[in-house]
């Protein structure tokens, strides 16, 4: 399994940047040729299943996800979302972490352990640094978009 971690700094209080990194059709706006649906009822919690949908036509695939910890910040504590992956295609699990940063800022974590079935273990560096700059890009337009 590839594994990688994204860090971001932003001017942001941690229930704002944490509205921002969970709400996850954001997420299919953040990353290309990617719809994110949620397909159970409001609110996000624990059990809580989200599907994101990637790629064109016929070379599409699901990756269903569901959330198994939630824990929002509360008063200046860290905040924790975890994600199994649930999929054929893709498994692995995805963490969403946002903690107090320096001068008042959020500090935002994303890690992820990312299986690709189709394709071999050989090419885990490969596809962690594509992740990690996948996902980099997404965390960004997540933090800078209310």
């Amino acid at each position: 399994m590839a594994t990688f971690l994204v860090q971001r700094t932003a001017p942001l209080p941690l229930d704002e940047a944490w509205r921002r990194v969970t709400a996850w059709p954001r997420h299919g706006e953040a990353v290309p040729l990617t719809r994110v649906t949620v397909t159970t009822p409001p609110p996000t919690g624990e059990g809580t299943m989200v599907v994101a949908r990637s790629g064109l036509g016929p070379f599409s695939f699901d990756d269903p996800m569901e959330v198994t910890v939630w824990r929002p910040p509360r008063d200046g504590s860290p905040g924790l979302c975890r994600l199994e992956k649930r999929g054929r295609v893709v498994t692995g699990w995805a963490e969403l972490e946002v903690r107090p940063g320096p001068g008042g800022r959020a500090r935002v974590l994303w890690r992820e352990e990312i299986r690709v079935r189709a394709v071999s273990t050989l090419f885990d560096g490969v596809v962690g640094r594509a992740s990690r700059h996948v996902f980099g890009r997404a965390l960004n337009r997540l933090l800078r978009q209310p």
